[in-house]
């Protein structure tokens, strides 16, 4: 709105009220001064260079444009050709012209041949010989940088990968003026982009320390991007080191608390480096700095507590470092060692006794500006109350009283030490006994439902050759016992006509149940979960496994043992444990994680006993946006990593690729990139959403992935399957997929037919006319005899 405004007036030539909406505008919006608002500034001023004064007015709005712009290798010649018109207009010496045509040829921009042969032109005398060595230097510059402004001349828009080359170049090149006006173009284009931002800044705090131009550039830096916490700190540091006034250094900082930042810890960053600019300007002998700082404190946490707790839910600060930092100056600078107690009893009271590390800092204080007396309180206190590592502090205790302490102190210690770690112990090992006890009945459960598995096959299988028994016909592994080992048994022959199988009990089932003993049967106390892994998605027909997985694994370290998993036919299963001699081999081996194996991708994580750790997780289902990760489908299946990462990388630096497949290796079409910060990411997005790869148009996007249902997990029941339609079986056992031979004129629509949605319609019908004729309780299965006079009186 505030654009076509302008454009409006600018075409109504309402100079005044032009003025004012630019002006409205700029305080709402920083402009970037670029070489086009320039040119159009200078000219507008033209228009009153009647005025007294006029000329030297417009003359100064030149010489502030070529000095802010006049370095712009594609549009700076604009500037530098209209401050020339200009003095041809107004008829000045020929001398200034002189000047304005040398100051030109001295600076690398492109075209710049066809201004020194105007210049040739229109000099009388020819071009001196200093002006050509100038000349020539300069064109040698703008060879150097042609490829730069190539690149950014194909780019599209924001040409941020570009920019930055050039950047780099320039860097390295050292020419202030230049690196400087290659940040601004760059910003020109990326004035939302906060990295670009630090770095420029960074490169004035470091390198040029002009106090107008970096508190200038600093200033449009939050105003562009105010969300981010870390311009803000960087502008206050700025504005210290430069000596700007307090009351502005306040004003800053207080505009930086209401600019509305993403994350509770940035509220904790900036109100420390406030901290920090008030501690430094205390003298602590005038009672006026320290009573601001000590008010500056109290409110910083007063605003943790009411602000950014109700805002966020966190403190952002559950460490109390604010709290930390104050004790420690009243210590040092106040001598105060009464306050500094007071704040750490306060730090101890949000949830901190329970660390060692929180008592050994309050400790360490105490010894620094404290007594022995509250030294030996604070670890007293820490021995009663730490429960990560109480072994430590109470080591902490018997050291202090071997140093200071006497008989009956050391007595007190040591007394007080073992009472804390033998009550450690005992609530240690009743731990260990409940977890103990609740592995013992999970595996009791587990060897309940493998009986009744097993229990209900063998049932089936009897079930099922006492029912089919006569009309199919017998099978070899129904009556070859595959699992004998006797080799002087004569080979069994096909069982006659009318064979019925044996009961469960039989010498057959005996042995395969057996060869799952032999196979299943480790001994839990020989198990160790800290240097074993555990190899899944391996294919069912690998032959000897355990052989293949001890080449593989046998790089990474000493093998103790290798347990394939076996079914209770005896038949591999696809997963197995591998046991080393040392932990140390497990991270190695975990490297083999996706290695090809006979055409499957192997999987590799670690070993973990889940009725330990039931919430373990290997394989973590992110559910927050990635802003950093990118997400593409589409992908051609032919597609490999190596090739995706080329087309990504020129987007930015490539962290990781992930190809998204099947457990059985193929791929999916789908993929995860990761860059290496946000903003690439997002230029990623932009660039390289609808391309073409191959013959494929692909989509991508931010990785946002949608928060995972408790139905969602494997092996949980779904509740989409119930909305399915189900399998139909015919009279004889069929699928109703199989060939039928009921004849047409017996189907009959079991009811009008519904509006067909996702193609399941079609097949709903079918298997309703199917259930209507073959349900066994509806109507009695029809014999062979039966169809024959059907078909015959049709």
């Amino acid at each position: 709105c505030h654009v076509d405004l302008i454009k409006l007036l600018k075409q109504e030539g309402e100079l005044f009220r032009l003025r004012k909406a630019r002006q409205k505008m700029s305080e709402l919006f920083p402009l970037t001064e670029g070489p086009d608002i320039w040119l159009e500034y200078a000219q507008y001023s033209i228009g009153g260079m009647g005025s007294p004064g006029g000329i030297d007015k417009v003359r100064s709005i030149f010489e502030r444009a070529v000095t802010a712009v006049g370095l712009h290798m594609t549009k700076g010649q604009t500037v530098w050709e209209a401050y020339r018109e200009f003095e041809n207009a107004i008829l000045s010496t020929l001398e200034r012209i002189h000047t304005l045509f040398r100051r030109q040829l001295a600076v690398p921009l492109m075209d710049m041949e066809a201004t020194y042969a105007e210049y040739e032109e229109w000099s009388e005398h020819g071009v001196p010989d200093t002006v050509i060595h100038q000349y020539k230097k300069a064109l040698q510059q703008m060879e150097k940088c042609k490829s730069f402004e190539e690149s950014l001349l194909v780019a599209e828009p924001p040409k941020l990968a570009e920019y930055q080359a050039y950047i780099d170049f320039e860097l390295k090149e050292g020419d202030p003026a230049r690196i400087q006006i290659t940040f601004e173009r760059t910003l020109a284009e990326n004035c939302l982009v906060p990295d670009m931002w630090a770095k420029y800044t960074t490169y004035l705090d470091r390198q040029l320390k002009v106090r107008d131009l970096v508190l200038s550039t600093h200033e449009r830096a939050v105003r562009n991007c105010p969300w981010t916490m870390g311009l803000w700190k960087s502008y206050l540091l700025a504005l210290e080191r430069h000596g700007a006034d307090h009351q502005v250094v306040s004003d800053v900082f207080e505009k930086a608390l209401n600019a509305g930042f993403i994350q509770a810890t940035d509220y904790v960053e900036i109100w420390q480096a406030y901290l920090d600019y008030l501690r430094r300007r205390v003298d602590f002998k005038s009672s006026k700095e320290l009573e601001e700082l000590r008010g500056a404190f109290s409110r910083s946490l007063d605003y943790m507590k009411q602000d950014v707790e109700e805002r966020f839910g966190e403190s952002g600060d559950p460490s109390c470092i604010i709290m930390q930092i104050w004790a420690r100056i009243e210590a040092l600078h106040c001598k105060n060692m009464q306050k500094a107690r007071e704040l750490w009893d306060s730090i101890m009271t949000k949830g901190n006794a329970k660390y060692a590390n929180m008592w050994l800092e309050y400790y360490n204080l105490e010894r620094s500006y404290g007594d022995s007396v509250h030294c030996r309180k604070a670890l007293h206190r820490a021995v009663q109350c730490t429960s990560d590592y109480p072994e430590h502090v109470c080591e902490v205790l018997l050291t202090f009283e071997r140093v200071e302490g006497s008989l009956e102190d050391w007595d007190v210690a040591v007394q007080k030490t073992e009472t804390r770690l033998n009550r450690i112990n005992e609530q240690r090992a009743k731990v260990a006994e409940k977890e103990a006890n609740l592995a013992r009945q999970e595996e009791e459960r587990a060897e309940q439902r493998r009986k009744a598995k097993s229990d209900k096959k063998a049932q089936k299988k009897v079930q099922k050759g006492t029912r089919f028994g006569e009309k199919r016909k017998a099978e070899q592994d129904d009556y070859q016992d595959e699992w004998n080992d006797d080799s002087e048994q004569a080979p069994k022959r096909n069982a006659p006509p009318g064979y019925k199988p044996a009961p469960p009990g039989t010498k057959k089932d005996q042995a395969a149940a057996a060869a799952a003993q032999r196979h299943n049967d480790d001994k839990p106390e020989l198990r160790n979960d800290n240097s074993s892994v555990f190899i899944s998605n391996l294919a069912y027909t690998l032959e000897e496994p355990e052989t293949k997985l001890r080449t593989l694994f046998e790089t990474c370290g000493p093998i103790k043992q290798i347990r394939p998993v076996f079914s209770n036919r005896g038949s591999f299963k696809g997963y197995c444990y591998v046991q080393f001699e040392s932990p140390v081999s497990v991270a190695e081996a975990l490297k083999l994680d996706r290695r090809e194996v006979e055409g499957r991708p192997m999987f590799v994580s670690p070993c973990v006993d889940k009725n330990k750790n039931p919430d373990f997780k290997v394989f973590k289902y992110n559910t927050s946006m990635e802003k950093h990760k990118i997400f593409i489908s589409g992908l051609p299946f032919s597609c490999t990593k190596e090739q995706l990462e080329e087309i990504c990388k020129i987007h930015g630096t490539i962290k990781e690729v992930r190809l998204v497949t099947y457990r059985s290796g193929k791929p999916k079409g789908l993929a995860y990139v990761e860059f290496g910060d946000e903003t690439q990411a997002s230029q990623a997005v932009l660039k390289m959403d609808g391309m073409e790869v191959g013959d494929n148009k692909i989509s991508v996007a931010i990785s946002n992935p949608p928060r995972r249902n408790l139905m969602d997990k494997p092996g949980s029941s779904r509740t989409t399957t119930d909305m399915m339609p189900r399998q139909v079986f015919g009279s004889r056992g069929r699928g109703r997929t199989q060939l039928s031979l009921l004849p047409r004129s017996l189907h009959r629509q079991s009811g009008a037919v519904s509006k067909v949605e996702n193609g399941t319609a079609a097949e709903q019908v079918p298997a309703a006319a199917s259930v209507s004729v073959n349900a066994p309780s509806e109507t009695k299965p029809l014999s062979n005899s039966d169809f024959a006079k059907m078909l015959l009186n049709k």
